[in-house]
């Protein structure tokens, strides 16, 4: 008799398998640095989309200006690319070339 059934009394009661959540995948949301971005719009981004504060805000920013790249955050991947589309839409429309891309954690 299969794993899957309970026998009782000549009756048969399907048992449902244990579910085995499967834990998220993390993903890192990275700001590029560019020449054109002023300082103060990069803070003012990690702020609002990040939920930095100031002096997070600064400090990444400026990791950003001298190597090139920073990490604003680790996510699932669903609120990472939500996160970095809004930001790269958001510095488009304000016509600067900041950029967001998502990269597995």
């Amino acid at each position: 008799m299969s794993d899957d059934f309970e026998s009782h009394a000549g009756t048969k009661t399907l048992v449902k398998p244990a579910e085995k959540t499967k834990t998220p995948s993390w993903f890192k949301v990275v700001i590029l640095n560019d020449d054109f971005t002023p300082q103060d719009y990069v803070v003012h981004i990690l702020e609002k989309f990040f939920r930095k504060n100031k002096e997070e805000a600064t400090q990444l920013m400026l990791q950003v200006h001298r190597k090139g790249m920073g990490i604003a955050g680790v996510f699932t991947q669903e609120i990472a690319e939500t996160k970095a589309a809004q930001v790269n839409e958001y510095s488009k429309s304000h016509q600067y070339p900041l950029k967001c891309v998502v990269e597995k954690a």
